[in-house]
Order: structure tokens, then sequence, then C-alpha cells
């Protein structure tokens, strides 16, 4: 066998069409990358980094305005888009074409059912849930009108218009609202029309994949590029944005514990450590270190979120949760499909459900992507109900513990509702804080509440690493045209990046700067996701009516399932 053979057939084995390889290069630093690709990529990062570095103010200024322009523009665009990601999610489940398997007829799942929820979990939440944990209900559950706008319209429209029990669930179903159904169902059509893609007719795992029913061959040159380079810039901005505001969050839990000073320069030194142990993880790969660190996530959350719940209001708290979710599951087609009315209410959808909508889709690529990796073998149908369904409830639960236990906390204030630590660290926008302010009002300064405060800060570290390292292995599979398994180098040079652009976010604006820039990275990543959609659909279509053709390569060879 030559040695053109054997570099042919260890790709092939490595999940890389033979014919792909030759678009890659084979010597230096880049090896196993495309060039250009790689090049632009980072080459865009790194006028990013070194412009905003240089001039923190004016970046600052430039992120405030493009921010309000997107929203003011696409704000309405984007709500339409979500809502169309779960009827199609919803569709999927019903139709024939939830039998699908993402593989050939006899391919089953490589990995266990606990497992791939574990992953599923680590990779889609991250640090964001402990961030906004307790936070984000408490905002809504304020009825001052501090910010400018109305804290809840929703629980304003519901007649919940007192800090009592009504708009705690009212504030707690806004939360779940954000955090539930409609973002997963943008990382499940994204997830599935990937695998659909790379395991049924094995093109390159990678967003371009998605647009062969439209352009073709096409895929391969500029338009393909284009695309891909899209995703890696949304999956570098996204993670980024979940870095610095875990950075800051730690750093906080820190102070509280030691006195360490929770400023600029700490979190500069966090991003740094953290950076080091999620590259490494990365490196290790999905089989061995991401796993672990993923199960390991499972069962600390696991503790904590038994800290909550046997060291709250236990009852209150599971009582809270039903009710809520019977609200949620009421409302949440209403929810969806709410625009805003008045400038006040326009104000309060753009700062947050049109923020977090932006969130999902600019993290879509990265989640999408990973997940897809990890579902080889199952169907389509077990696919989307995995995603819309175990994620969510153990996210609602977990906002319903942390959230649920600050809303009792200002609901049993001495002073009355809302008069107690946490809503004033909400008023005073100090988000990061309310998390530890909570777990020591319900432990204690003591021992106990050293090492719940010690367990939120190991958590904050770890579902970071797992969403870190998860999106160096996604950035360095789109770079390589679908090698699952790329060199360590390359994953070690994009977890520098990642590290890079959150810290420069974090100097050039802070909170308001990692906001702006997820804005301006779920633009364009919106049109390439519908795009996408459009591809899996007519894929599926051509295949129901046994009229899908082979794919076609640059070479000729088998494609087939």
């Amino acid at each position: 066998m030559t040695p053109a053979q054997q570099d042919s057939q260890e790709s092939a084995h490595r999940g890389i069409p033979p014919d792909l390889t030759q678009r890659l290069e084979t010597r230096g630093p880049l090896k196993g990358m495309h060039k250009g690709m790689t090049l632009t990529a980072a080459g865009l990062l790194l006028a990013f980094v070194v412009g905003a570095g240089l001039s923190p103010q004016a970046s600052s200024a430039l992120f405030g305005a493009a921010r309000a322009w997107i929203e003011n523009t696409f704000g309405t665009y984007y709500l339409i888009l979500v809502v169309g990601m779960i009827a199609l999610s919803l569709v999927m489940v019903v139709s024939p074409w939830g039998s699908l398997r993402l593989g050939p007829r006899d391919s089953r799942p490589e990995f266990s059912r606990f497992t791939w929820i574990s992953m599923l979990l680590s990779a889609g939440v991250g640090i964001g849930i402990l961030f906004f944990g307790v936070a984000e209900p408490l905002f809504y559950f304020d009825d001052s009108g501090g910010f400018g706008y109305p804290n809840n319209p929703h629980a304003d429209l519901a007649g919940a218009t007192s800090m009592d029990h009504a708009r705690a669930v009212e504030a707690l179903k806004v939360a779940f609202f954000h955090w539930g159904l409609h973002g997963w169902a943008v990382y499940g059509v994204v997830g599935m029309t990937l695998a659909y893609f790379a395991y049924r007719h094995h093109l390159p795992l990678a967003l371009r994949s998605a647009l062969y029913p439209l352009i073709g061959e096409r895929i391969y040159g500029p338009i393909g590029h284009a695309v891909d380079i899209m995703g890696v810039l949304g999956c570098v901005f996204g993670i980024a944005t979940s870095l610095g505001l875990g950075v800051s969050q730690i750093a906080v839990g820190l102070n509280r514990l030691t006195g360490l000073d929770a400023g600029l320069g700490t979190q500069l030194a966090l991003i740094a450590v953290i950076s080091v142990i999620s590259i490494a993880s990365a490196v290790s790969g999905v089989k061995r270190g991401i796993r672990f660190i993923s199960e390991l996530n499972i069962g600390v959350s696991v503790l904590v979120v038994g800290s909550f719940l046997i060291g709250g209001p236990t009852l209150w708290l599971i009582s809270l949760f039903g009710e809520t979710l019977l609200a949620y599951l009421r409302d949440v087609v209403p929810m969806g499909l709410w625009v805003a009315q008045t400038p006040g209410e326009s104000s309060w959808q753009e700062g947050w459900t049109i923020f977090y909508w932006a969130w999902w889709l600019a993290w879509a690529p990265f989640i999408g992507l990973f997940i897809a990796r990890i579902s080889k073998g199952r169907t389509l149908r077990e696919f989307i109900l995995g995603v819309l369904i175990a994620p969510p409830l153990i996210i609602f639960l977990w906002q319903a513990l942390f959230g649920g236990t600050g809303l009792h906390q200002e609901l049993t204030a001495v002073m009355g509702p809302g008069t107690g630590e946490l809503m004033t660290l909400v008023r005073n926008w100090n988000l990061p804080e309310a998390l530890f302010a909570t777990a020591d009002a319900l432990a204690g300064n003591g021992v106990l509440g050293v090492i719940l405060s010690s367990l939120l800060i190991f958590l904050l570290i770890s579902w970071f690493v797992t969403s870190s390292d998860s999106s160096t292995l996604v950035v360095t599979t789109i770079l390589s045209l679908g090698d699952e398994e790329p060199l360590a180098r390359h994953r070690i040079f994009w977890g520098i990046c990642i590290g890079l652009v959150a810290g420069t976010l974090l100097m050039a604006g802070g909170l308001k700067a990692l906001q702006t820039i997820l804005m301006a990275a779920a633009l364009p990543m919106s049109f390439v996701i519908v795009a996408m959609t459009m591809g899996l659909l007519v894929a599926l279509y051509q295949e129901s009516g046994n009229a899908l053709k082979r794919f076609k390569k640059p070479a000729q060879h088998h494609t087939g399932p």
C-alpha cells in the first residue's frame, strides 16, 4: 500500500472523506486544517482583539450602537424564527421522518442515555444558568421599574402587579420561558440537521453540508467556507461571552470566601487558569476528559441542588415548581407569540427575550455540532424528544430551587416582600453576587456556607470547562472539514483564542460588551440556520419520495449508508 493510500484509508477511518483531505494542509503548523478558512477566521479574531484592546472606550460605544440597531431592526425576526424552530421540531416528532436513524439502519448510539444527557446539559447550559439562576427570577419579581421599563410585562398583563406569591410564579415562569423549549428547539434543529447529513449521507460534520440540497458541490467552495467561518466566529464569541460572565461571578465568590479582590485583574487571571484547564480537557477528547467532566458536573450539581432543596423551604419549593411548570405549559405558546405594544414593553423584550434568543442562535452552531457529534445512531424522534425534554426539565428544576429560594427569601423579608439583600443587589445590577448571597442566607457564614459557596465556585469553573472544551472541538472540526478528532495543537490554539476574546470583551465594556457581541454574532448565523433548515427539508422530502440521489463528492467514491 502506498503512503497516499495509507493516508486516504486513515482519513476515512477518522471520518473525513478521502477526497477532502486534498483540501487540507499536509504539513506545517496548519496540518489537518483548511488553510484559507483557518487564516481568515484567526485573522478576523485577531483584528477584533487588537482593535477592541487598543480602543476599549470607542469599542464600547460602537458595541452599544450596534446592539440598539440589531434589536430595533431584527427583534421581530428573531421572535418569529425561534417559534418556527419549535414548530419544525414538533413536526419531526409526529411525522414518519421521526423514525429515520442518524446513521446506517443497523447503527446504535455510541453513548448511554445518561452520558448523552449529561453531555447535552453540560455543553448546552454552562455558566449562564448559574449566573442568572437567582438574579433573573428576582428581577422579574421586582415591580419597581427602576431600569426605565417594566420588570415583567407578562406578570403585569396577567394582573400580578404586587410582589406576592402570584408574581413570584409569574417571575419564575418567564425564566422558564427564556431557558426552555424555544432555545432548545434551536439547538435541536441545528444538531439534527448536522447529524442527518453527516451520518446518513457521509458529508463533512460542518455547517456547509446542510446546504448541499440547495447549492450542490458549491458547498466545497467559497460559499461553504463563508458559512463555516461564520459558525467558527459564532462559537468563539458565544463561549467567550459565557467565560466573561462566569469569571465575574467566580471572582465575586472568591472575594466573599477569601477577600480576594474581584476586579478586572482577578477576572483576567481566572480566564487564563480556566482556559488552561479547558484546553487540557479538549485535548483529551470526547470519550475521556469531556465525558468525565460532564458526568462529574452532574454529580456535584446533584449535591448543590440537594442542599438548596433540603436546606430551603422544601415543600414550598416543590409546590412552586409544579405550579410554575403548569403555568409555563399553559402559556408557552402565547408568550412565544407575544409582541410588545408599548415603548417600555419593547425595551424589556429587546433587553431580555430577544437577547436570549440571540444567545441561543449564536450558540447553535457550537452546541448543534457537538450534540450531533455525540448522537450518531439515534433516531430523529429520539433526538428531538431528548433535546426538548431532558435538559429543559433539569434546568426548570434548577431554576425553581435556586430562583425559588431567592424568591422565598424576598417574600419573607423582615421589612416586607422585596426589601431584602437580594433585591438590593439586583436593583444595583450586581447580578454575580446574588447567587452567593442566596447561598449565605441558606447555609450561613460558617463551615456549611463555605462548603456550599466552594461547590458553587467549582461548578462555575467545571460548567465552563465542559462548554469550552466542547467548543474548541467544534471549531477545529469545522476548520478541518469534518475531522472528529483534530490534532491537539489546533485545539490548544483555539482554546487560547477564546480566552483572549473573553478578556478583550471584559476590558471593552464588561457585561454590556458581552451581550452586544452575542447579538452581532447571532444575526448572520440566523440566516445560515434558515438556509440549513431549508436544506434539511428538501433532503427529507426527496428521501421520503425515494428520489434522494447519492451525494457526490469532489472525487467519486461510495457515500451511501
